[in-house]
């Protein structure tokens, strides 16, 4: 098989692929899957729906071919999927054309981290991403609409680190008059640990969950609150695409960053692809559709086949939806849920 790196029309590589495994969660948080719209016992899909493990490493490697080197397991929420340290082990044996592993990664809510943490590490997991809102019990129960406590969140983490899957990553979502007061706690909180907080703005993806502009905390502003308290300064990216601005307190007690997607649009420097557990591949978080490949594997597409539908896709691609935004995008076009494609 024939395979080569590909850059899309804005001549931006492919590296990133991120990979839901199933759409199925346990929360219910008012920013990706609010229980008003979507109820507490909404309807997944069918198990036969989902790409076998098979199937998704299968993707995993061809994409591999084309350039990716970080693969990072999403949902919904991944640990829900059974058997996923057998994907995780999968994926970890799979080698890049150099012959080296793939940096493989993922995004949880912690509810099953701490009993899993050991078992994905020994599987292959080099790291984990794990969601907290904040540090009030109160506002964290509200977030996830299922009253799941901070503590067993605090616990996961500790467990994540403790079987080596660090740096692990602490991600909150800002919204505006909801947690924006927990921003300087979390930051006291995580500050002089081993763990990387990143603060999110609250993004408008998919058309759920009723974003508006002025719910945004912009990144400057949230740097803004911490620097007062806890005096911070720029890092370099660690990489081309990074998607977190990176920050250190100036009295070396760590590390912060701040994903900026809605007012500082990380476009240009976009790498990922990302894969829905039912095997559309999208070519942007923001996206309206996706393309379908589980029909091709379950067609009997040869892994040529598979190569080049990826390579058109990618180097058709165009996205840019952050830089173009408006305050009256959002209800312009009715976007793929995150729950669906994964943050």
């Amino acid at each position: 098989m024939v395979t080569t790196p590909v850059t899309d029309t804005l001549k931006r590589p492919l590296r990133d692929l991120r990979i839901s495994v199933t759409d199925r969660c346990n929360f219910r948080c008012v920013y990706c899957m609010p229980k008003e719209v979507f109820g507490r016992d909404f309807a997944f899909m069918p198990k036969d729906q989902l790409l076998t493990f098979e199937e998704i490493t299968r993707l995993a490697r061809i994409a591999m071919d084309h350039g990716v080197r970080k693969i990072r397991l999403t949902g919904g929420e991944p640990l829900l999927r059974k058997g996923i340290e057998d994907l995780v082990a999968m994926l970890a044996a799979l080698r890049t054309p150099e012959g080296e592993p793939p940096d493989l990664a993922m995004t949880t809510n912690g509810s099953a981290l701490a009993q899993k943490a050991q078992a994905l590490k020994a599987a292959g997991l080099d790291r984990v991403t794990v969601s907290l809102d904040s540090l009030d019990d109160s506002v964290f129960q509200a977030m996830n609409d299922v009253a799941y406590p901070v503590a067993k969140v605090l616990h996961a983490l500790d467990a994540a680190e403790e079987a080596g899957l660090g740096p692990v990553k602490v991600n909150m979502v800002v919204k505006r008059g909801l947690n924006d007061h927990s921003i300087v706690d979390m930051a006291r909180h995580f500050r002089g640990t081993p763990f990387i907080l990143r603060f999110i703005e609250y993004m408008d993806v998919g058309s759920s969950n009723g974003w508006k502009m002025d719910q945004v905390v912009p990144s400057a502003e949230i740097m803004e609150r911490i620097n007062k308290v806890f005096p911070v300064e720029p890092l370099e990216a660690n990489y081309r695409g990074e998607t977190s601005q990176r920050w250190r307190y100036v009295d070396g007690q760590g590390e912060i960053g701040a994903i900026s997607s809605v007012t500082r649009a990380f476009c240009s420097g976009c790498t990922r692809a990302r894969l829905s557990a039912d095997g559309k591949l999208f070519t942007c978080l923001f996206a309206t559709a996706g393309t379908d490949l589980r029909e091709l594997l379950r067609g009997g597409a040869t892994d040529q086949e598979l190569a080049n539908a990826l390579a058109a896709l990618w180097g058709a691609r165009t996205d840019r939806y952050s830089e173009l935004r408006s305050a009256n995008t959002p209800g312009l076009r009715k976007k793929i849920e995150m729950s669906y494609i994964g943050g």
